[in-house]
């Protein structure tokens, strides 16, 4: 577990001061656009993934704009590295009140005779289990700070996917992972709600992250999209990150087990 922090005042909107928000796959793409609003809204923030140098880089960006954070490697599929994780939320700003579980994997995308059963588990593992792993430990810790009397609950975001709602030819292990995301997501939230932990999913629709561009996406790609999308236009990584942000929200209070389709509309007007 290596780990560096930035603790600079935050003069940022106070919509989040005095929260502190772990964002797991902060490095890049969604993640770090997340990572960049928390603070923005005046929230500390813990910048998770398996690699230090995109993490440091996430940090700095926030620290240029005088917020706080901090940066620590984690592979979500590990359970002690997840509890470590966790930990060094809570011992460097002294509570956890919010996770954003966007670390994720776009894995292999080929018909199912070519996958393998290994092609299986390495996306079940982060996709799902990693979500699972991250929302266990974080649940643990938002329920001992209420038991303390510390907080009055939490909020946990989940990453789904757009593939949920349309089905694709090559993306069998993916959308397995997603879907289960979403029936994982609506249990815990019947579960945690009575402690006032909610529990929510936001799924990307095309978004121009790396792992569109690792997926194939070029820009007459992105330009296929956007003409069968209502906005037409392609997503940016912040038009999730905003989103994820206000479902951690008090604007978004009373607002649980529930999916948010970040799309444009591409989903509701077919392939």
């Amino acid at each position: 577990m290596l780990m560096t922090t930035s603790h600079i005042s935050a003069s940022a909107s106070p919509r989040l001061r005095g929260k502190v928000a772990l964002v797991t796959g902060g490095g890049s793409g969604i993640g770090r656009a997340a990572a960049l609003a928390y603070a923005r809204h005046g929230a500390m923030v813990v910048v998770a993934g398996r690699q230090l140098a995109p993490l440091q880089e996430t940090v700095a960006m926030i620290s240029e704009f005088g917020g706080v954070a901090s940066a620590v490697t984690a592979d979500v599929t590990r359970a002690e590295q997840v509890q470590a994780m966790v930990a060094h939320a809570l011992s460097h700003f002294g509570q956890l009140d919010m996770v954003f579980n966007n670390a994720g994997t776009e894995g292999v995308f080929a018909p199912i005779g070519e996958l393998s059963e290994a092609d299986y588990d390495a996306v079940l593992g982060i996709n799902l289990k990693g979500a699972w792993l991250c929302a266990k430990y974080a649940a643990q810790a938002m329920l001992a700070q209420v038991e303390k009397g510390k907080g009055q609950g939490g909020a946990i975001v989940n990453t789904a996917s757009w593939l949920t709602a349309l089905g694709v030819a090559g993306s069998s292990a993916y959308a397995a992972s997603k879907g289960g995301l979403l029936a994982m997501s609506q249990a815990l939230a019947v579960e945690l709600g009575p402690q006032g932990i909610r529990v929510n999913t936001v799924s990307p629709g095309i978004i121009a992250t790396p792992m569109f561009e690792r997926l194939g996406g070029s820009d007459a790609l992105a330009a296929t999209f956007a003409a069968a999308t209502p906005l037409r236009r392609v997503g940016q990584a912040g038009d999730v990150g905003d989103v994820a942000v206000w479902l951690c929200s008090d604007e978004a209070r009373f607002v649980t087990g529930q999916n948010i389709l970040v799309d444009g509309g591409y989903t509701i007007a077919g392939l």
